[in-house]
């Protein structure tokens, strides 16, 4: 299971999540990641991984292709 919380403070959008990076959730993270994506332009993303206790191949590869993208891991 994964929790993702979605806020913006002080210019960044920060996704922090919570549970596991793994399976199904890696998706649902990719869907509330790309639905921000106009969002994006104006704010700044950081992912907040202080929370997570597991991530998959699949997670890895998203957080990569979030970190391509302009993404702060944290």
């Amino acid at each position: 299971m994964l929790k993702i919380t979605m806020q913006i403070a002080d210019g960044v959008m920060t996704f922090a999540l919570e549970g596991k990076l793994a399976g199904p959730w890696v998706k649902e993270l990719e869907l509330c990641w790309r639905s921000a994506a106009s969002t994006q332009q104006i704010h700044p993303v950081r992912v907040d991984l202080s929370s997570v206790t597991f991530i998959d191949e699949d997670g890895k590869e998203l957080l990569r292709k979030m970190y391509r993208e302009g993404a702060k891991l944290v």
